[in-house]
């Protein structure tokens, strides 16, 4: 937690911070020396002093200060920052009226500029919390310090530690300091600290027994405008504490205001969300640490192994093999020493995450300890993304071995004599592909389509040329193959609804194909959801509301379709009148995908369909009237549209009563369902509706 509580300027611990605008943290003393000032807009009367740097002025936030200043200085933690720079030469000899200084301060982390308004530095907030938690841990690192003992003291005991070299890693007393650490020479760069902190000190990151004392004894804070106002409420747009006075003075007018308490309490609960899912990838990365640990001791006694074996097979051939032999060992030591490498590396690289995480973590956990409401939301934003990102950078593959432990090299002993000056290492063990996994979370169904995913196991080197995907009838029947190909994600549309299909993979490569994976169960969607389908419409068709509003540019009638398919199941759906002027016949119903679109629905043989006016309605396929029925349509009406496969008929309703006797019978096929209009009706989809279960008795049709 140490790397939290330092500056990046000066690299020690804070002393007095405040919270700069893009949320990160810099000593007073230090955000003094990185001041920058323009030139041109010095002040006339040399009223500088001490405070020079506390009272400049506005500056454009969009000036980042590099255009005429050069990074001349460099803090420990090796951050860049820029130097205040002095007042021109004659500044004081201008007129006593000139304008105030211009200046800014840019953030030396993320480079970011700030203005300065008349305020100077006084006019960023103090970071109370982080400022409390830097007092708790140097009282924990200094009771800590007794306990630390000289490693270089030849006294028994060694005498207490006064200093810790970073460089050197080296616990020195003040006697063995002076005598073996000198500031001079090559240890004048070294920097000295206080000794640290051990798990078992006070304070060195137990229960944090100071938090409550420091907590409960600090005065609660006051507003920085208002001295006699503690602070209550919580301006969402400043991201800033405020009190009522402010509020009434109009400060915050249009701002999203809330309670500070309720704030708190929301913060909080986000900060400790997110830092369950660091603490889970953190759990994760020790796991993966003692893998690979582990990998390291397989891949010694492997390599071990195959030297054993690669001496065996050579000592057995003639005496023109024992020059060969030491190239092949060679080329197993290098194999050896690549995978040790590379599992070395990854160790490094997970052990450097993981420290950076848990430091981040134990900040968190004592920010959280603190019960100081207005400094918890003054920082609280920035430590939630802070701990955002730190999850984040656990990717995909970065908790898995780069190698794995196996050596994938054999010797072939049965070439010829004269072929022993080509012998090399070839590869047997090229097998067929393991099972692949079905990457469940990931596997989906949408209306009457479903989405699978799948990948290899970990660790796995056999070659994949593709993979095979399997999908039953879904009625329990025979597998069928539906892809094959060398994609890991696939979408198989034109499913049934309301069906359960099963599914399984398998690879294959040049030696076979491999064993099935586990087999998945889909269920598709009970109703249908749709809308209609722009890209199929006649170009008259205007389409709205997400493409669930249709309407005409003309006034002869055109067709348009459903974006969904049912050739199996019951599906019901229904049409609102939107808008109905000078009596049109509007027709429902459904069709064929090739359906000609510039006529009235059910005209040719691709369509089935009921038109109605105001007075009446007909069913109508081939161009074949049938059925006249009472009762028609008007503005606010709704038609209904029951299509049931499994009976293989059709049946309409019209505001919830059916119109007619089943209008279609001994249908077979892919349908899709379909309206024809003019300019004069406007209609709305709504579909997902469950199949009526009670029907009204039917209008009796007027032959």
């Amino acid at each position: 937690m140490e790397e939290e509580l330092k500056c990046p300027v000066c690299g020690s611990l804070f002393r007095e911070p405040i919270i700069l605008p893009c949320s990160h943290n810099v000593c007073l003393p230090c955000a003094r020396t990185i001041a920058v000032q323009t030139p041109e807009s010095e002040h006339a009367a040399g009223g500088g002093g001490g405070d020079h740097a506390d009272k400049l002025s506005l500056h454009s936030e969009t000036d980042s200060g590099y255009g005429s200043y050069t990074p001349s200085l460099k803090s420990p933690n090796g951050v860049r920052v820029l130097p205040l720079v002095p007042a021109p030469p004659g500044a004081a000899a201008a007129p006593r009226g000139a304008g105030p200084a211009s200046s800014s301060l840019t953030c030396p982390q993320c480079h970011r500029s700030a203005s300065l308004d008349q305020r100077g530095l006084r006019g960023f907030q103090r970071n109370r919390l982080l400022e409390a938690i830097v007092q708790r841990y140097q009282q924990g690192r200094a009771a800590a310090a007794a306990a630390a003992k000289c490693q270089l003291c030849d006294r028994s005991p060694p005498e207490p530690a006064a200093v810790l070299c970073e460089q050197c890693e080296v616990l020195y007393c003040a006697a063995c300091q002076l005598r073996c650490h000198p500031a001079r020479g090559p240890f004048a760069k070294h920097r000295l600290a206080p000794p640290p902190a051990h798990p078992g000190a006070p304070g060195g990151g137990g229960d944090g027994g100071g938090g409550k004392g420091a907590g409960g004894g600090r005065k609660l804070p006051t507003c920085a405008e208002h001295d006699l106002e503690n602070y209550s409420m919580y301006c969402v747009s400043c991201r800033s504490p405020v009190c009522y006075q402010c509020l009434e003075e109009g400060k915050h007018n249009k701002h999203d205001v809330k309670a500070l308490g309720a704030m708190w309490k929301q913060h909080k609960a986000q900060l400790s969300q997110a830092l369950n899912g660091v603490s889970d990838k953190a759990k994760e990365a020790k796991e993966f640490l003692v893998q690979l640990k582990n990998l390291l001791q397989q891949i010694q006694e492997n390599g071990l192994d195959y030297e054993a074996c690669l001496v065996a097979q050579c000592d057995a051939l003639v005496d023109a093999l024992t020059r060969q032999k030491a190239k092949l060992l060679t080329k197993v030591t290098k194999e050896r020493e690549h995978k040790l490498k590379v599992v070395w590396d990854q160790i490094n690289h997970c052990t450097l995450k993981l420290r950076q995480s848990t430091g981040l973590m134990e900040y968190c956990l004592e920010v959280i300890k603190e019960n100081d409401p207005s400094g918890f939301l003054q920082i609280s934003d920035a430590l939630i993304k802070r701990v955002q990102v730190s999850q984040e950078q656990w990717v995909k593959g970065a908790l898995e071995p780069k190698v794995s432990a196996e050596f994938d090299l054999t010797l072939d002993s049965e070439p010829l004599l004269q072929s022993i000056h080509q012998l090399d290492f070839i590869q047997m063990k090229c097998r067929v592909p393991p099972v692949p996994l079905l990457q469940l979370e990931k596997c989906c169904t949408r209306n009457n389509s479903v989405t699978l995913a799948w990948r290899m196991p970990p660790l796995s080197h056999n070659p994949v040329e593709g993979y095979i995907l399997e999908l039953d009838d879904g009625d329990g029947g025979q597998f069928r193959e539906v892809y094959v190909g060398k994609e890991t994600l696939c979408t198989i549309d034109g499913l049934h609804f309301n069906s359960t299909y099963n599914a399984r993979v398998k690879a294959f490569n040049s030696s076979g194909v491999g064993p099935y994976s586990k087999t998945v169960i889909l269920q598709t969607s009970d109703v249908a959801w749709f809308t209609f389908d722009p890209s199929s419409a006649h170009r008259d068709i205007v389409l709205s509301n997400d493409n669930q509003t249709a309407t005409c540019n003309s006034y002869d009638d055109r067709v348009v379709l459903g974006t969904a398919a049912f050739s199996k199941g019951v599906h019901y759906w229904e049409l609102h009148v939107d808008r109905y002027d000078n009596h049109p016949d509007p027709a429902f119903g459904i069709a064929r995908i090739n359906v000609v679109k510039d006529m009235m629905l059910g005209k040719d043989d691709k369509a089935w369909a009921m038109y109605v006016d105001n007075n009446r309605s007909w069913f109508m396929h081939c161009n074949s009237h049938t059925n006249r029925t009472e009762g028609g349509v008007s503005k606010g009406a709704t038609v209904g549209v029951l299509l049931d496969l499994n009976k293989h008929n059709l049946t309409f309703y019209i505001n919830g009563q059916q119109q007619g006797p089943p209008a279609f019978e001994n249908i077979e096929g892919v349908f899709m369902p379909a309206l024809s209009l003019n300019r004069n009706v406007q209609v709305t989809l709504h579909t997902g509706l469950e199949v009526p279960q009670s029907v009204k008795q039917p209008k009796l049709p007027n032959n």
